[in-house]
């Protein structure tokens, strides 16, 4: 079989595959998040914790409770680097420094995982369990119970609740995540993925050179990794290191765990509402998104200009030979359309035009499918702006899932919409004042400019991929994309929040001949439409500045 042919196999798979996870999947999501029972354990929790299961909060509460067990992990989570030289199974590792300690701690609490540190030399086991592999957990799960409220704040009217963040946070947890990550971490070593405690052999190579491979609990990092849109690896290498990902089956499930939950919780949100067609629009948004994307970036790699890659057929540089092009450009493309940011290839070494395909799926807003949560929070909050650009267009009030869009409404929303693009933008501009920051890059150039872009772009939407010719591991790296990680998470979220409990609030008003049928291939199109030009005027003088201009 052929090398495109291979690939096309690999996405027509995935597709059949996800395609037949979204009703179960979005079922099981939506009877967690609706029922009124608790189970034992988390009853134990509650009372441990103080809280009301049976309470609900108004969306402030629920917002201070987002931002406070976040404060707490980001502040947990630096104690236990800066401590790592006296705990257990430090194997030997210093503390890690407080700029680099500081920038893991917001990444990993902030579901970004970027990673300016190589994991097997700076980390120890505890830090790896106790610290980034919970983060794992919590992240997605918050992630996840702030598009359950704003899914409520649609489905529900004439109150001032959108549900209980620590119930939210706790189902999420135990019945989604955790029991998941406990049978595929068991499928991920049967195919040779590490997980031990040991510190590690030495091995001797054919030339009679001695080398030293590090071991470690992998596999129950890897599974959550992926499965919770992470994406922070064990190893320096990520998912491109045979330790993580020794097989093209393993590469196939890693792509596919990353994407299940985000493709559907359009099918929660459906069922949530009452009307599953509107679920259905969203997830098909998604889909031609994502589906544009990946064949995009497979052409970019598969057929790219200059002497070396049409001789061997594709762009193959910093691509692994376990893999193949095809396998890594889908890959590539589902970590950046996700906020996953994992990789089994080098985005620095991809095309031109390859690159800048990839900096465009985190421009998006991670929304084709998006993180595990914040995808569905994110095309919802662009769906509202799209219903309101068609009622300016036809000169009436516009409504949404029989929500009527006040100022109110497209303020949290439009709030929610310029906050990344102005982080991504000055961020990338400050750094490129600054000579410092310049000395960072490996190249020079639109090259260059591009890696600073890539590194703010991912910072801002908490994707954490990178552009490794990018040096990030400087006190300026550090500080600024952990305080862009975190405004980039959280004051969305607060938008969202906000978004959630102004709707809730509301009296449902009935459809008429004028409203706008949001379930119809027109409102697909026109959410498509409004994505594409939205990111198109925010960002193409920086793109044109860098991968365009190298490209072309």
């Amino acid at each position: 079989m052929s090398t495109a042919g291979a690939g096309a196999l690999f996405i027509a798979s995935l597709a059949v595959a996800l395609a037949v996870a979204y009703r179960p999947v979005g079922d099981y999501l939506y009877r967690v998040f609706t029922s009124r029972r608790h189970w034992r354990v988390e009853r134990v929790i509650y009372r441990l914790v103080g809280v009301n299961p049976d309470g609900e909060q108004t969306w402030r509460m629920y917002a201070r409770g987002v931002l406070a067990f976040s404060a707490v992990s980001v502040l947990a989570l630096y104690a236990l680097q800066r401590l790592q030289n006296h705990l257990w199974l430090s194997l030997g590792r210093p503390a890690v420094r407080p700029d680099q300690a500081w920038n893991t701690a917001a990444s990993f609490v902030t579901n970004t995982n970027w990673q300016s540190y190589s994991g097997e030399t700076a980390m120890g086991h505890l830090v790896q369990m106790a610290g980034l592999a919970v983060q794992n957990f919590a992240s997605a799960a918050v992630g996840i119970a702030v598009a359950v409220a704003l899914v409520r704040g649609f489905a529900r009217s004439r109150t001032t609740e959108v549900g209980n963040f620590w119930v939210d946070l706790v189902r999420t947890c135990l019945r989604i995540l955790l029991p998941v990550a406990v049978v595929g971490a068991l499928v991920l070593i049967s195919a040779g993925v590490v997980q031990s405690l040991s510190a590690g052999r030495d091995a001797h190579t054919l030339a009679g050179a001695a080398q030293h491979i590090p071991g470690g609990p992998v596999a129950s990092q890897e599974i959550i990794k992926e499965f919770g849109t992470n994406g922070g690896g064990f190893y320096n290498a990520n998912s491109a290191h045979p330790f993580e990902n020794p097989t093209g089956w393993t590469n196939w499930i890693q792509v596919f765990l990353l994407l299940v939950i985000a493709f559907s919780l359009p099918r929660t949100f459906g069922r949530m509402v009452g009307d599953r067609r509107q679920g259905l629009a969203i997830a098909i948004i998604m889909a031609v998104l994502a589906v544009g994307s990946v064949v995009a970036v497979n052409a970019f790699q598969l057929a790219h200009q200059g002497t070396v890659p049409q001789a061997v057929g594709a762009a193959t540089e910093g691509t692994e030979v376990r893999f193949g092009v095809p396998q890594s450009a889908t890959f590539a493309a589902a970590t950046t359309l996700t906020s996953t940011g994992a990789v089994d290839s080098m985005h620095d070494s991809y095309t031109a035009l390859g690159g800048a395909g990839l900096t465009a799926n985190m421009m998006l807003g991670e929304i084709a499918p998006g993180g595990t949560g914040s995808g569905l929070y994110g095309i919802l909050v662009l769906a509202v702006i799209t219903v309101f650009v068609a009622g300016l267009m036809v000169g009436r009030t516009p409504e949404y899932l029989s929500k009527k869009l006040s100022a109110r409404e497209i303020k949290f929303a439009s709030l929610y919409f310029l906050t990344t693009p102005a982080l991504v933008l000055v961020g990338t501009a400050a750094a490129m004042s600054l000579t410092s920051a310049r000395a960072s890059m490996l190249n020079a150039g639109p090259h260059g400019l591009s890696e600073v872009l890539y590194a703010y772009t991912s910072a801002a939407n908490n994707n954490g991929s990178a552009f490794a010719g990018l040096n990030a591991n400087t006190t300026w790296y550090n500080t600024t994309l952990g305080a862009v990680m975190l405004l980039g998470r959280f004051a969305p979220m607060v938008f969202v929040l906000g978004l959630a409990g102004s709707l809730a609030a509301q009296r449902p008003v009935p459809a008429s001949a004028g409203t706008l049928k949001t379930y119809q291939p027109l409102f697909v199109g026109m959410v498509v439409g409004i994505v594409l030009i939205a990111i198109a005027l925010t960002y193409l003088p920086a793109l044109a500045l860098g991968p365009l201009a190298e490209g072309l």
